[in-house]
């Protein structure tokens, strides 16, 4: 197919094509004249990667870079590949951890060590836990360190959900695109998913009870203010 089809079908401009072939995320086509040159299914494949890395992911061009060179390297384990892919979307700090970072950063190796994961400690996922344990601390929750495990826990049944979603996946690129906006929408879904149990669980813990001893009517009353819970959970 010409450039023209190319961008019809992915939906991305002639002048963006041009520029992730010069900036080395897409493969050149092949030249049929001097000034032409023919794509495939490989290239409407590679630009639907970018677009998710960009527009889902978030990345910059120079990280996309590195992914597709990891999704072109057939050394590359597919773990690192999908290393490659997911590091960039750990969030980073630019504040000062302040004193409790050492501690933090012990807590974290212990928690690591003790579920045997095999995890850099100076990763940027390891350093987003660490500094969100000192700023609880900062705000007096030092002691949520007691629930980390139940934390890791769910993670740890969350991470295999979303690998086995990936692997029954083929193709390398397809895995890298799984892995990107599964990590992206995953962590929208499970927010909200935590948002329901959250609700459900401060209802069982510190609901009212029902007037006549029975559950039914206190769940929907404890969703808000008094009358309105009912209506303002269904609003929401």
């Amino acid at each position: 197919m010409r450039i023209g089809e190319l961008s019809r079908r992915t939906g991305v401009s002639v002048p963006t094509i041009k520029f992730y072939v010069r900036e080395g995320l897409l493969p050149a086509g092949e030249l049929t004249s001097p000034n032409q040159a023919s794509y495939g299914e490989a290239h409407v494949q590679r630009l639907r990667l970018i677009r998710a890395l960009l527009d889902v992911g978030g990345l910059s061009v120079a990280a996309i870079r590195g992914v597709v060179m990891a999704v072109d390297d057939p050394e590359q384990p597919v773990h690192k590949v999908l290393g490659a892919a997911t590091g960039p979307l750990v969030t980073r700090y630019d504040r000062d951890p302040g004193d409790g970072i050492e501690e933090a950063r012990k807590a974290v190796a212990g928690l690591i060590a003790g579920r045997g994961w095999h995890a850099d400690l100076s990763g940027p996922a390891a350093e987003a836990l660490a500094m969100a344990l000192v700023a609880l601390d900062e705000l007096g929750h030092g002691r949520f360190v007691e629930v980390l495990g139940a934390y890791a826990d769910a993670a740890e049944g969350v991470a295999r959900a979303d690998l086995d979603y990936v692997a029954r996946h083929v193709a390398r690129e397809e895995l890298v695109e799984s892995a990107v906006v599964g990590t992206v929408l995953g962590d929208a879904i499970f927010s909200a998913l935590r948002r329901l149990a959250h609700m459900e669980a401060s209802n069982r813990i510190f609901g009212r009870p029902a007037e006549g001893g029975g559950a039914g009517n206190g769940g929907a009353e404890n969703g808000g203010a008094e009358d309105g819970g009912a209506e303002g959970g269904g609003a929401e």
